[in-house]
């Protein structure tokens, strides 16, 4: 499915991609509401207010943005997040993707629109870091991988050919901005939450595990 010797940079997404997007799922759906409902006396249709308004700025910088809403809510969303990160962990076989990268030496970056707040927390529960050469947040260019000025901010900061680029992330929208940018290799993820159904990508091609997309004579070692 990849020729690996046309591919000199793996740009890599990590909620939904690398890490099971369950914790981000249950933590913004179900645990701040809950717990933002406790804290300020809310019924649960205040709740569920709450979750609209999360989902309303989908896409945005503020929807990633963990001071924002500690901001706007009036609660430390560091805090209440630490409260599960028990259900922070990697998806399937991602650890043995990232250290089959590691020997194949093509450059390993990390592409994501989760802030620096939430990598202090993820990072060193998951390990990533040991396998990433380069980590650039969204929140540190200003704009979402969303938006086609993400790309053009991220190729300043860490300069990659987009035709000998390999772009990896679960979000169909952002998947489709690095394709207008022109990024040639796009694979999409098929269950970035082990707790929901797999789904299929009209526009990509999405990857059960990562082990099919490695050569047969490399297979991940354990």
């Amino acid at each position: 499915m990849i020729d690996w010797q046309a591919i000199d940079t793996v740009l890599l997404d990590m909620d939904g991609t690398l890490l099971d997007l369950h914790f981000d799922s249950h933590f913004w759906l179900e645990h701040l509401p809950r717990r933002y409902g406790e804290l300020h006396r809310l019924d649960e249709a205040s709740q569920h207010q709450l979750r609209e308004r999360i989902i309303g700025e989908q896409g945005t910088l503020n929807w990633y943005s963990l001071a924002y809403w500690s901001r706007e809510l009036g609660v430390d969303i560091v805090a209440l997040k630490r409260e599960v990160q028990h259900l922070i962990g990697l998806r399937g076989d991602a650890l043995d993707f990232l250290k089959w990268l590691k020997r194949a030496h093509p450059r390993v970056v990390l592409a994501t629109n989760a802030d620096r707040a939430s990598l202090e927390l993820k990072l060193p529960l998951t390990g990533l870091e040991e396998y990433l050469d380069a980590i650039v947040s969204s929140a540190d260019l200003g704009v979402p991988k969303e938006a086609q000025e993400f790309w053009f901010e991220l190729q300043e900061v860490e300069p990659f050919d987009p035709a000998r680029t390999l772009f990896i992330d679960d979000n169909p929208a952002v998947l489709e901005s690095a394709r207008e940018f022109g990024i040639r290799h796009l694979l999409g993820i098929k269950q970035p939450d082990s707790t929901k159904p797999e789904r299929e990508l009209e526009e990509f091609i999405a990857l059960d595990r990562f082990a099919t997309i490695l050569p047969a004579e490399h297979p991940p070692q354990a």
